[in-house]
């Protein structure tokens, strides 16, 4: 049966849109997401800013599983080596959340990456996130340089 179109507009929306400054993506809250009080369990946070990053490299045009299945010439993977957040207000039940991202700094094997959890105007989380990609003997790969533009933000955010 033809969906006209429907599918490959419900689908581009789940990837969030690259922006001047980095990505942008929209979540709401389930109640998955929340503890017995009713707010944003504080682990959850982690998984909105984690859906935001791998979308921000998806939209760049790097795809963890390419990078997984050795299309770069070696199996590579994203790994977190510190993450800083700071938590302001709780979010809850059905709020509609924005999860910006954009890149602090490149340098070597390592990425920074700011990010923000707001509901409308109002920033409830933010986090900055030192990643690193490492091959399949845990060893740290030079940022490739043709990312490099993919990932430097055109503006402060």
């Amino acid at each position: 049966m033809d969906d006209h179109g429907e599918s490959a507009t419900l689908v581009a929306g789940l990837s969030g849109a690259l922006t001047e400054f980095g990505h942008r993506l929209m979540a709401r809250v389930y109640y998955a997401d929340t503890d017995f009080s009713g707010v944003v369990y504080h682990a959850r946070y982690l998984e909105f800013f984690e859906r935001g990053r791998s979308d921000y490299l998806r939209l760049a045009g790097v795809h963890h599983t390419e990078l997984a299945n050795g299309r770069h010439g070696e199996k590579i993977v994203w790994v977190v080596r510190r993450m800083e957040i700071d938590f302001r207000s709780p979010a809850r039940m059905d709020d509609i959340l924005t999860i910006d991202t954009r890149t602090e700094d490149i340098s070597g094997a390592r990425i920074v990456m700011a990010q923000q959890l707001k509901r409308g105007s109002e920033v409830l989380v933010k986090a900055r996130v030192e990643a690193a990609i490492i091959g399949e003997n845990g060893r740290p790969r030079r940022f490739p340089k043709d990312w490099v533009a993919a990932f430097l933000p055109k503006a402060n955010g």
